[in-house]
């Protein structure tokens, strides 16, 4: 690679000016190569010895050299321009990069003190890197001017987006790395430029960085011809212009050029924009930098090929604390950056290379979007209370409760026109949110026809059949100070389980470094849940996303299944106004029974479990049995046993208890929101039967409660994997959830009833066979099931339901 060339042709620097890009870059690579392997002598001022070296090697030097590159010539266009800029790394792993950089532009030191400008200083970062008690190989949350994690690929991109969504002077320069790149969350969020608005919104520049190599294979886009390679990236979106070659002096003078070329670019693409002269949708530009892997390192070691290679990936030689060969390569390696050059005496970098970046807020190691918090506003809040659902008795109406929500949360958008978005992999309707659509579209700068629905350049509901980009999107958009609300299929959100786990780490990180800000919360509402995905059969049936979420450190996660619209609107208040947790919340959008007052609802949310008074019947007294549940279609059908039961037993005195705060079940010294032992025996009793019907998987409930004094009587029923295409009651009667089932697990519990139990189980028997008959039958549910009400009286009642509203379904 050493003939250089390029899209764009020019020399733009002076010679000085070369000379000191080039001082930087060597300095940032000598950093970068002595965190990986040195723990002292940081600057070489005696021969290399065995006790210098690190014991145990790690970190990632292949991607570094270009990582370090692209951030001077970064800094030279923003002091040139007076830019905001952020600098999201896709090849995360290049994390000694990342520092090195924080620390020559001097924000290092203003955050962490202790790392001085000196050769003291030094020594500490160099010690500090990968080792135990120190920091990370990533450019993980202690990077100053990071908001992606980069460990797990895929992701740059869709973070730079939501970053810049919003943000009209903010530029995010966004390296998506070749392994990176083959990943399928990186390959949608390319389709992000359908979706930037450029009078209102920041600008992305890629930057694919093709270096060859992933950990031991060629990467694809590095091996496709450059037309081929030219053709995708215009498919997409874009207009590329590729710099490719590794003479340093050629590669500093061809990427100057291509960099003013592609600012000019969208400079201009805005001032169109926002002047008025321009509607069309633009072609944004991109840069393709092919430089070897390992750039600047060894060329072979033991006579195998290391740089342009896969063996410059990680640490490109492993033995240099005991083997004197591979310790004076690396001796020479670092030497060949002329370390007297870039260093004075007391260890300090010389005035050329500690000059060139910009100061404060401009640097983009200090840029406070990648702090959002510091830029973080409260949301103008509508009163939730004022969308009340009006309750004349306990479990009675049929009300849609995400569609009351999307009453709220329209009103919610209307008052936070910059700094709230929403976020559904084309499901936004569906879920019976499309109330936010009277004050705003769903965002789109592709075609749009006649005909279609709500689609503008301007919309603010982001809807791409993408989990992960969505999710993408959502996380740049919050960790740059911003809020937002994300709703999906509740089945269908697993596949972003590993981005969530990162968002997750990344909040309980960040809550034990001081100089982070919080940020608003991740908020997910998950719909078309597994009990009401009867038409759509097994397939969309997993409520197991909820498991995942609760492996989690408990400082960062809640849980919260809200069984009506009005603890829906008071949760959904609640989780909107956090700050730095993820907020699952899942609820029904299929007509349902309502029953607590609006009055209520606060108190029970606020509690997050309770017993619900006039569902029980022992009245202060011990009762025989407790019912809990926790989730809409459980609490309807624990309701509908307790019912059955109060029937067939008049004198059983049975406590119901509501669980809407999940996390309130387990021990309050492994949650903030844990009962204390006191409190749960209170509720549930320390000898007692309880039955309880959950949403999802039963054995989370066990989980959560084992150490409970009475955990050996607690009996959970909820989804066991069974499921198809059939009615939403037929789907509780499979997974043995429904009203009888449970009622006869009552029966089966309470010691005294069992001997004149025998009329009532042939009777729940009974119905349990005419039901299968029936819906086999006739293809729906028994009239007096679809109709039910909450009596108390131990019959059925008529239910007069209003016409399900349609919405789409996928």
């Amino acid at each position: 690679m050493a003939d250089v060339t390029s899209t764009v042709g020019g020399r733009p620097l002076e010679p000085e000016e070369l000379r000191r890009l080039d001082a930087w870059w060597r300095a940032a690579n000598y950093l970068s190569v002595g965190q990986i392997y040195l723990m002292g002598n940081p600057l070489l001022r005696e021969p290399l010895l065995p006790e210098h070296v690190k014991p145990r090697l790690l970190g990632h030097w292949g991607t570094t050299p270009g990582l370090n590159f692209l951030y001077a010539h970064l800094n030279r266009a923003i002091m040139a321009r007076d830019l905001s800029m952020m600098y999201v790394i896709g090849p995360g792993h290049g994390g000694p990069g990342l520092v090195a950089s924080a620390y020559l532009d001097g924000t290092y030191s203003e955050v962490y003190p202790d790392i001085s400008l000196d050769e003291d200083g030094l020594r500490k970062l160099f010690m500090q890197f990968s080792f135990p008690g120190g920091i990370p190989s990533h450019v993980a949350p202690e990077t100053p001017g990071s908001i992606h994690e980069g460990g797990e690929l895929g992701y740059a991109l869709s973070h730079a987006y939501g970053a810049a969504f919003d943000n009209p002077d903010l530029v995010v320069a966004a390296v998506v790395g070749d392994g990176e790149a083959e990943t399928g969350p990186l390959a949608t969020s390319w389709h992000s430029t359908k979706f930037v608005d450029p009078r209102r919104d920041g600008a992305v520049l890629p930057i694919l960085h093709l270096n060859g190599y992933k950990i031991a294979n060629p990467t694809v886009l590095a091996r496709i011809t450059d037309e081929e390679l030219d053709a995708l990236m215009r498919g997409y979106g874009h207009t590329p212009y590729v710099v490719s070659g590794s003479d340093p002096e050629e590669m500093h003078q061809a990427f100057a050029a291509t960099l003013d070329h592609c600012l000019d670019e969208i400079r201009e693409i805005q001032e169109g924009a926002r002047s008025g002269g321009r509607t069309e949708r633009p072609r944004w530009p991109m840069i393709v930098l092919r430089s070897p892997k390992g750039w600047t390192g060894p060329a072979e070691v033991d006579g195998k090929r290391v740089e342009g290679y896969w063996r410059s990936h990680q640490v490109p030689f492993a033995d240099a604390r005991q083997d004197d060969g591979h310790r004076k390569v690396l001796e020479d390696w670092m030497r060949s950056y002329r370390p007297e050059e870039l260093f004075d005496d007391a260890g300090t970098p010389v005035q050329e290379v500690a000059e060139l970046h910009p100061a404060g807020e401009r640097r983009m190691s200090a840029s406070p979007h990648a702090n959002g918090g510091e830029l973080l506003r409260d949301l103008r809040m509508p009163d939730f209370r004022d969308y009340a659902v009006p309750v004349e008795h306990p479990g009675t109406g049929a009300v849609e409760s995400t569609r009351v929500l999307g009453g709220f949360l329209r009103d919610v958008m209307a008052r936070n026109m910059e700094t709230f978005r929403m976020f559904a992999p084309d499901e936004n309707s569906s879920n019976r949110l499309q109330d936010v659509m009277e004050v705003t579209d769903r965002t789109w700068n592709a075609e749009i026809l006649p005909y279609d629905d709500h689609l503008a350049v301007d919309g603010r509901i982001m809807e791409m059949l993408s989990e992960h980009t969505c999710q993408g999107w959502l996380e740049g958009y919050l960790l740059t100070g911003r809020h937002g609300f994300f709703s999906c299929y509740e089945a269908f959100i697993h596949l972003v389980d590993s981005m969530f786990n990162q968002h997750a780490k990344w909040l309980k990180t960040t809550d034990d470094i001081p100089w982070r800000r919080p940020v608003a919360s991740l908020n997910y509402l998950l719909t078309s849940h597994v009990w009401r995905q009867d038409h759509n059969g097994f397939s969309h049936q997993d409520p197991g996303f909820i498991d995942h979420v609760v492996n989690k450190k408990a400082d960062v996660i809640r849980v919260y299944l809200p069984a009506d619209a009005n603890t829906l609107l008071s949760v959904a208040d609640h989780c909107l106004r956090s700050r730095q947790y993820v907020n699952v919340i899942v609820a029904g959008k299929q007509p349902a029974l309502q029953y607590l007052s609006m009055d209520e609802a606060i108190v029970h949310a606020t509690k997050g479990i309770g017993i619900w008074d006039w569902a029980s019947t022992d009245e202060g007294q011990e009762p025989d049995v407790v019912v809990g549940c926790a989730g809409d279609v459980p609490t309807m059908e624990a309701l509908a046993a307790t019912d059955l039961l109060r029937g067939f037993f008049p004198d059983l005195r049975l406590r119901f208890v509501n669980v809407v705060d999940l996390m309130r079940l387990q021990g309050h010294e492994e949650h903030p929101h844990g009962l204390p032992d006191a409190d749960f025996d209170a509720l549930f009793t320390k000898d007692k039967p309880v039955i309880f019907a959950y949403h999802g998987y039963p054995w989370l409930i066990h989980r959560l409660t084992y150490r409970r004094t009475n955990h050996h009587n607690i009996h959970v029923r909820g989804y066991k994997e069974e499921g198809t295409t059939t009615t939403p009651f037929d789907m509780a009667v499979m997974n043995q959830i429904d009203r009888f089932n449970l009622a006869m697990d009552v029966i089966d519990r309470v010691p005294r009833l069992q001997a004149t139990s025998g009329h009532a189980r042939e009777s729940l028997k009974n119905r349990l066979i005419e039901h299968r008959i029936h819906v086999r039958s006739h293809g729906e549910d028994l009239p007096e099931i679809r109709s039910w009400e909450f009596s108390r009286g131990g019959g059925p009642t008529v239910l007069t339901t209003d016409a399900e509203k349609s919405a789409p379904e996928g």
